[in-house]
């Protein structure tokens, strides 16, 4: 029998998407004892597990910047040198990596986070589970980047899941990359009100006609590699991504979607007449499942008012309300990216990462307290990198100060940070 084991540190951060891997750099970059923990075998999450075409939506976020920096000098060929937000997420899951190593974070793959250990409302930590058997770390801050804020729940953190009148919840994909493109006659559409007329007709409605339900639209985007392009086409509804069986269910309907899709490009679409499929995500993407109450709940009119609060921790976020569509294909009509009026960045008050009833822990990444329209904006990810910073910073200060999470200034956390 494998015994159990124990840890202790100063910083725990559960999920290494880019909000985790935000927050567990930048409180180990400032000297704090960090340990990560991450279920699959590579650091990334949606942006390189999920085999995320793009960065997309922006924030002034000192480490977002550096990451493309970096991106650049690792990109080949055409891209050499050049600051894109496109993803090659091969070399992303190295450099993410290294900058952890530089860091000096601990870093646990391969590790599910299991239960939360708590003492009334204080959350003294995580077990966690691996090949190794299970452990308990305990921490003076624990960060909640698992997406799903699959401990603070366990933990007892109150939520809303999904849509707030009916708890519904927006589709998975299964992201997957597309060889053997003509990028001279190639046609990329890069959101949903994007339209191209062909011989046989526009191809979105085309789309909709040809690819099966609930499948039915073309989200073509450019790669660093020549000839592949990525492709955000599987759709999968009525899918509850804190449960397993749901999972299980969305990887199977959007696996069957990829041979109809890749059928649907040869016809009719421009420059991909010999397509093939090249590589598919090992991770679901998931868009939405928990919302969590925290010290405030930011909203819709908050962003369409660009508002800037006092305690703001994260500046200048911007993106549209992207709200796939819950019930299908396509956007909700709930939904605007082409048309999205406001054109100003907005901001993300402390507050949001602070659960209303827990200590020592920190919400992280699409799990802060929004609404669900809210959180349609803040989930793209150079935003959530811009919240795992302030996360981590906030971490950094409560553990080497030994002070409370609400009892730190935002003011301390931009100057960290770099805002």
């Amino acid at each position: 029998m494998i015994k159990s084991a124990k840890f202790n540190t100063d910083v725990l951060v559960l999920g290494s998407g880019p909000s985790g891997f935000a927050a567990a750099y930048t409180a180990a970059k400032n000297g704090a004892r960090v340990i990560l923990v991450e279920q699959n075998g590579d650091v990334g999450g949606i942006s390189t597990s999920g085999l995320m075409s793009h960065w997309t939506g922006s924030c002034d976020s000192p480490l977002y910047f550096d990451i493309l920096k970096r991106s650049s000098e690792n990109n080949e060929g055409e891209f050499k040198n050049q600051i894109t937000n496109l993803i090659d997420p091969e070399k992303l899951k190295t450099l993410y990596l290294e900058m952890l190593c530089e860091a000096g974070c601990k870093t646990m793959l391969y590790t599910i986070a299991e239960y939360a250990i708590c003492d009334g409302d204080k959350v003294l930590g995580a077990t966690v589970i691996n090949k190794s058997g299970k452990t308990d770390i305990y921490a003076k801050v624990i960060i909640d980047a698992t997406g799903d804020g699959d401990i603070a729940a366990r933990a007892g953190a109150e939520f809303v899941l999904g849509r707030e009148n009916d708890n519904k919840m927006q589709p998975a994909t299964l992201m997957f990359k597309v060889g053997g493109v003509d990028y001279s006659r190639a046609v990329f559409l890069g959101s949903f009100e994007s339209t191209y007329e062909t011989p046989d007709g526009e191809l979105q409605a085309l789309a909709k006609e040809h690819i099966p339900y609930p499948a039915g639209h073309i989200l073509t985007y450019k790669s660093t590699l020549p000839g592949v392009v990525t492709c955000n086409m599987t759709n999968a509804v009525e899918i509850d991504g804190t449960i397993a069986a749901d999972l299980t269910k969305a990887t199977l309907v959007c696996r069957r979607q990829m041979d109809d899709i890749v059928k649907f490009l040869r016809d009719f679409v421009p420059g991909y007449e010999n397509c093939f499929i090249l590589s598919s995500a090992s991770l679901i993407g998931i868009r939405e499942t928990r919302h969590f109450k925290g010290k405030y709940t930011l909203n819709e009119q908050d962003i369409l008012e660009a508002k800037v609060f006092e305690d703001y921790v994260v500046k200048n976020a911007y993106f549209n309300f992207d709200v796939h569509n819950i019930t299908g294909a396509g956007l909700d009509k709930t939904g605007a990216q082409k048309h999205f009026s406001q054109k100003n960045g907005y901001t993300i008050p402390y507050r949001c990462l602070i659960p209303e009833i827990k200590e020592n822990l920190l919400l992280c990444g699409r799990n802060i307290s929004g609404t669900h329209m809210a959180h349609s904006n803040f989930r793209a990810m150079p935003i959530c990198v811009g919240i795992g910073e302030a996360a981590g910073a906030a971490a950094y200060i409560s553990a080497s100060q030994q002070r409370e999470l609400n009892a730190i200034d935002a003011s301390e956390i931009r100057a960290i940070v770099g805002i």
